[in-house]
């Protein structure tokens, strides 16, 4: 089953909760705390990265392994990336960031790592690839999310994810309408909030909104294939 964590933004101490989840999760698999930063764009100074670091660091995390889609990458590069105990997919443009993994193959091979068990973390855009498409990113950039035809992302859970819902009040509003374009329901989260998938579980932090068929609906009227859901 797959291991998942899902952030809106990472925000300390708003995101401890999910933190907490996360550090339980690596100590469950007891593999160790070493974690891969796969960037959803060039970071010639890496600044988001050393920020990413000093966020888990707080956690006795060490992330220690810097991966640039745009770079080429050996296979002994490929293995040391799958070798961590888990893998971050950093913020960013989600379009941007869909492409160059594309570009990179690394699509295919990460999606069946993270089915093997992997635990694999996102933030903001890196949250959104986890789902079958990219689509709600389009209310960052002005389109529709119904305009996407081209955003099949990893696939790893049987719903969409949208961060940053608390930034315009028009997001609401958007989402609504375009939960009756889609047949699988959107989880909404405010920064602080997000996700862990664990367990066939789906875990809510943060009172995240569930959105499906025009509607915001409780969490109870959600199904969702191969998934229960959890609200702490």
């Amino acid at each position: 089953m797959v291991n998942l964590v899902l952030y809106s933004d990472q925000i300390w101490p708003a995101c401890s909760a999910i933190d907490r989840r996360l550090v339980e999760l690596m100590k469950g698999r007891g593999t160790g705390k070493r974690l891969a930063y796969v960037a959803s764009s060039p970071e010639p100074d890496r600044r988001f990265f050393l920020d990413a670091g000093s966020y888990y660091g707080r956690y006795d995390l060490d992330l220690s392994l810097f991966f640039d889609l745009d770079e080429p990458h050996s296979s002994e590069d490929i293995a040391a990336l799958f070798a961590c105990d888990a893998i971050h997919l950093s913020g960013g443009h989600t379009g941007g960031f869909l492409d160059r993994m594309r570009r990179s193959g690394l699509i295919q091979p990460l999606r069946d790592w993270a089915l093997s068990g992997g635990i694999l973390i996102g933030v903001s855009a890196g949250a959104i690839l986890m789902g079958p498409t990219i689509a709600t990113d389009a209310l960052f950039i002005g389109r529709k999310p119904e305009e996407i035809a081209d955003g099949d992302a990893l696939d790893l859970v049987p719903f969409e994810f949208f961060p940053h819902l608390n930034d315009e009040a028009r997001y609401l509003p958007d989402l609504l309408r375009y939960s009756g374009h889609t047949p699988r329901p959107i989880l909404a989260c405010n920064d602080g909030g997000g996700v862990v998938v664990a367990a066939g579980r789906v875990e809510c932090v943060g009172n995240p909104l569930w959105i499906s068929g025009g509607a915001a609906r409780a969490a109870g009227e959600i199904k969702l294939d191969g998934f229960s859901i959890a609200q702490p």
